[in-house]
């Protein structure tokens, strides 16, 4: 095999692992059905007569039961198979866009039908994002973890910039009910793949206790180590400083730029950011990632600048895709060291405490943006959201746990942290 040959091969060598295979066949078929519903939902409620009003509702209906049990999610996933919690929570998420499409097609759907079925939904998925979190160190071996992180985000990102365009064709062609339909078929497709992996269970690092002992546990988990409370602190600041972009952006170019083709460009590119971001971190293992993850981070002020005064299109679109790039690098070198920092059977509670932060103050951003840029002015509102964004990197890597962390070439986890007794700090 010559050398390009063996170097793209090496690329993926985490898909000759049978299970980081499977799950990964599987967990790509299922995003690319949660791209295509994504536009659909929105198109459902028009269907039906709805208005931007309960297009609204019916996304807070998915979002705020998602935060809810997020928590509830991380536990359980501790306690129980990780594959069976994700198994599970797709089975609901199967049945809940099956539904949806029987109404569809019937003509017998009605808004808030769409928002319990959007609830259900969100709770669910609650469930299994840290299920997924805890289960990857248990499906590749530990050299290639970051690969398989690398290659989930590829995944991930390819399929909300194919299903996008897709999941228009499908619904001009069949209508919403046709996407929901496929997106269960993708769900079904998931189930059987978790179903055939061969996984050992992970030992419990305490005796089975109450589900608040044991939520507890996790928290204790989290606050014991500076790099990670540094680390969600400013994930939290950051996803409330880029909510600007996402909520002036279509705005100004509207009004300025052209319009949604301009924003619908802006936004793909941004997409192509993020595939280019997951082949980078395919290879790259840089000797302290978490200081150049809060590093690359930097550059992501740019795309909040760059509406200012605003720039052309072409600028917005490079500016954000040089952060979905830094997004996506920075994503998968932290969800590398969570996974060999943390110890295995505390590991999907410490990621739920990391994701309720990250998407808590998402809603934060939106609601405050608008209000704030109609008081103080849009550009006042863009310089403060960028400079916000980067003090938050910047105090990151002023914690010397987050700016002297090491690379594990052999991943070692750290001792487990006790229930009782005094916060101790434990450097990598």
């Amino acid at each position: 095999m010559s050398g390009p040959l063996r170097g793209l091969r090496a690329n993926f060598a985490a898909l000759e692992e049978r299970n980081f295979r499977l799950l990964w066949l599987g967990q790509s078929g299922s995003t690319i059905g949660d791209g295509l519903s994504f536009v659909a939902i929105a198109f459902a409620v028009l269907q039906i007569g709805g208005s931007a009003t309960e297009i609204g509702i019916v996304f807070a209906a998915y979002s705020l039961p998602h935060v809810v049990f997020l928590l509830a999610g991380g536990v359980w996933a501790d306690r129980l198979p990780r594959n069976l919690v994700m198994l599970t929570s797709d089975a609901v998420r199967a049945v809940v866009q099956l539904w949806l499409a029987f109404l569809l097609f019937s003509g017998s759907a009605q808004v808030w039908q769409i928002v319990i079925a959007a609830s259900l939904h969100g709770a669910a998925s609650a469930f299994f994002v840290p299920a997924s979190t805890g289960l990857m160190p248990q499906v590749v071996s530990a050299g290639r973890l970051q690969q398989a992180n690398a290659l989930m985000a590829i995944s991930r990102s390819a399929a909300f910039v194919i299903g996008p365009a897709l999941s228009g064709l499908l619904v001009a062609a069949g209508g919403p009910g046709l996407v929901f339909a496929i997106d269960a078929v993708t769900y079904l497709g998931s189930i059987i793949t978790l179903a055939l992996l061969r996984i050992e269970r992970v030992a419990s690092d305490v005796a089975r206790a109450s589900f608040l002992s044991e939520l507890t546990h996790g928290w204790n988990e989290v606050r014991s180590r500076d790099w990670l409370i540094g680390s969600l602190v400013a994930f939290g600041v950051s996803n409330i400083a880029m909510g600007s972009f996402m909520v002036l952006g279509p705005v100004i170019v509207d009004r300025e730029l052209g319009g949604a083709a301009e924003w619908g460009l802006i936004m793909t590119t941004g997409a192509l950011g993020a595939l280019l971001g997951g082949a980078i971190a395919l290879r790259w293992k840089p000797a302290r990632p978490l200081a150049v993850g809060f590093a690359v981070m930097l550059v992501a002020a740019t795309r909040t600048l760059s509406l200012i005064p605003p720039f052309p299109v072409i600028v917005i679109a490079l500016s954000a895709m040089a952060t979905l790039v830094a997004i996506t690098i920075s994503n998968t070198f932290w969800e590398t060291v969570l996974q060999q920092r943390i110890p295995q059977a505390s590991l999907s509670r410490v990621s739920s405490y990391d994701w309720m932060v990250s998407l808590a103050f998402q809603p934060v951003a939106f609601a405050v943006v608008g209000p704030l840029a109609d008081t103080i002015g849009e550009v006042p509102t863009l310089i403060l959201a960028a400079s916000i964004g980067l003090v938050a990197n910047l105090a990151a890597l002023a914690v010397p746990s987050i700016r002297n962390m090491r690379q594990l070439e052999t991943p070692e986890l750290e001792l487990p942290v006790p229930d009782v007794g005094p916060i101790t700090v434990n450097e990598p």
